[in-house]
């Protein structure tokens, strides 16, 4: 079966079985090394993408699931060769030791941001609950999250007067 699929921004069409693990489509048949395979159970937070704006755990999900809405991927956040700022606050605060984990803290930061450009610290804490790193950055990651929510709130206010 044919399925047309936007990832990135870009229309596919793939012949992949509906039931597939989009996770499986995304990494095998596209090659896009963002997301990872942690847990298969949807637990983790490695297999993220951004559906319609949303995070989405990608090992748990068909691939017919994402047919009429945006996938964005990690690989997709940057525009233009500009770092999304998420990434950007990820790199300044050098919140990865392995990195394994960081495509879920990325997607799940976007995601809050997208929705609350200006969340606390707690609902910041509360969103990566359910995202695991296995090398113990929590730290890291939280000032990443808190830098990021300030350098969005700069890129939002800097697109506002183009």
């Amino acid at each position: 079966m044919t399925l047309k699929l936007t990832i990135n921004g870009q229309e596919r069409e793939l012949a992949v079985p509906p039931q597939t693990p989009l996770l499986n489509v995304l990494r095998n048949d596209l090659a896009l090394n963002g997301p990872k395979y942690g847990c298969g159970l949807g637990e983790c937070g490695a297999c993220s993408v951004l559906i319609d704006g949303m995070a989405a755990r990608t090992c748990v999900l068909p691939v017919s699931a994402a047919v009429g809405h945006e996938v964005t991927t990690l690989d997709g956040l940057s525009q233009g060769g500009e770092l999304d700022p998420v990434q950007q606050a990820f790199i300044d605060a050098q919140a990865a030791q392995c990195g394994y984990c960081l495509n879920g803290m990325i997607i799940t930061i976007r995601a809050l941001l997208n929705h609350n450009t200006q969340p606390s610290a707690q609902q910041i804490r509360t969103a990566l609950e359910h995202n695991l790193c296995r090398c113990g950055t929590h730290v890291e990651i939280l000032q990443a999250a808190e830098r990021a929510v300030v350098i969005n709130a700069a890129a939002l206010q800097e697109a506002s007067h183009e």
